[in-house]
């Protein structure tokens, strides 16, 4: 009885032992940045970049045009994007009517604007465009919300969105 219960004992031992995480062995030494580059350039539409690989002009037109239409919601004067900055489609979409209604919900739930601050740049490797998210920091922080602005190829606003984040689990 005792040898029983001492093979029942090392068969559990053995069979709950963790097993050591099975790894990729490489020919040449890459460091783990290397892979992590690779692996998000290989055979993926989106690309996460740094600030400092898109044209600074790219950055400040997406910039000052969030901001400038945040801005519209406290004073309710929305100066319209012209065919220099946003594309036909955008200049359509962002009447003042649309604008005003949105503005209202927003100034309703989250107050008056404060600031924009870039979370992070995603390149469109098919269509050649910068998604750039921005945080809206507003008086109230009740709700979160976020700005998506793309600017495509030529430099033009080629959309732009508005979404309110969930908060998580406190």
């Amino acid at each position: 009885m005792k040898k029983l219960v001492f093979v029942i004992a090392l068969i559990t031992l053995f069979s709950c032992k963790s097993k050591a995480p099975k790894t990729i062995a490489s020919t040449n030494d890459k460091t783990k940045t290397e892979k992590d580059s690779i692996a998000k350039v290989d055979n993926s539409r989106f690309v996460k970049v740094e600030k400092k690989e898109v044209s600074l002009a790219k950055v400040n037109l997406s910039y000052n045009l969030g901001k400038r239409l945040l801005e519209s919601c406290s004073t309710s004067k929305f100066k319209v994007f012209n065919s220099s900055e946003a594309t036909q489609s955008v200049i359509e979409s962002t009447t003042v009517e649309k604008v005003s209604t949105v503005c209202a919900k927003i100034n309703s739930r989250n107050g008056k604007f404060k600031e924009l601050t870039l979370l992070d740049i995603t390149y469109d490797v098919e269509n050649d465009s910068y998604l750039f998210r921005y945080n809206i920091e507003f008086e109230k922080k009740y709700f979160k919300r976020e700005l998506f602005i793309t600017i495509n190829s030529e430099g033009k606003m080629a959309s732009l969105k508005t979404k309110e984040i969930p908060k998580g689990p406190m």
